[in-house]
């Protein structure tokens, strides 16, 4: 995502977006920002048509992956980008919550594995026998002279 559509969502200017990034460059490495090389950002306002009347940039724009989006989330003070970190706090609370639960349910299994895999043994070998499909009957290859 480019620094103009960072900027629009989380409803600040792009020159604004770009001096918290440049203040807090070490909460920005380069897997979650980086600067377009003057070929990429020919190439891409090639695709994108021409500029319209005051769109003309002094520097290269950046370039955010998801880590370094909701990282920009954290260094801007606008009401967006407050609710974007909000809920991004409350997505990992969840995903820890579900986390925590799946690891007591395997716990459970485990031990109910445990504690009647002697007495299930013969019932699941035979369950598997009867999954299995039989081996098909081999015919010889070749020619038979009889």
């Amino acid at each position: 995502m480019l620094d103009t559509d960072l900027a629009a969502l989380y409803g600040v200017t792009v020159k604004r977006l770009n001096q918290q990034i440049t203040r807090n460059q070490d909460r920005f490495p380069e897997d979650f920002c980086f600067r377009l090389t003057p070929v990429e950002w020919s190439s891409l306002r090639l695709q994108n048509a021409t500029l319209k009347r005051g769109q003309h940039r002094k520097y290269l724009p950046y370039a955010f992956t998801e880590h370094g989006a909701i990282m920009a989330a954290t260094v801007l003070n606008s009401p967006q980008a407050v609710q974007m970190s909000v809920a991004v706090v409350r997505a990992f609370v969840k995903l820890r919550r579900m986390a925590l639960s799946v690891e007591a349910l395997a716990r459970k299994v485990a031990a109910l594995e445990s504690k009647y895999d002697s007495q299930f043994r013969d019932v699941f070998q035979a369950i598997l026998q009867l999954m299995t499909p039989p081996d098909p009957p081999r015919r010889k290859i070749g020619f038979d002279a009889d």
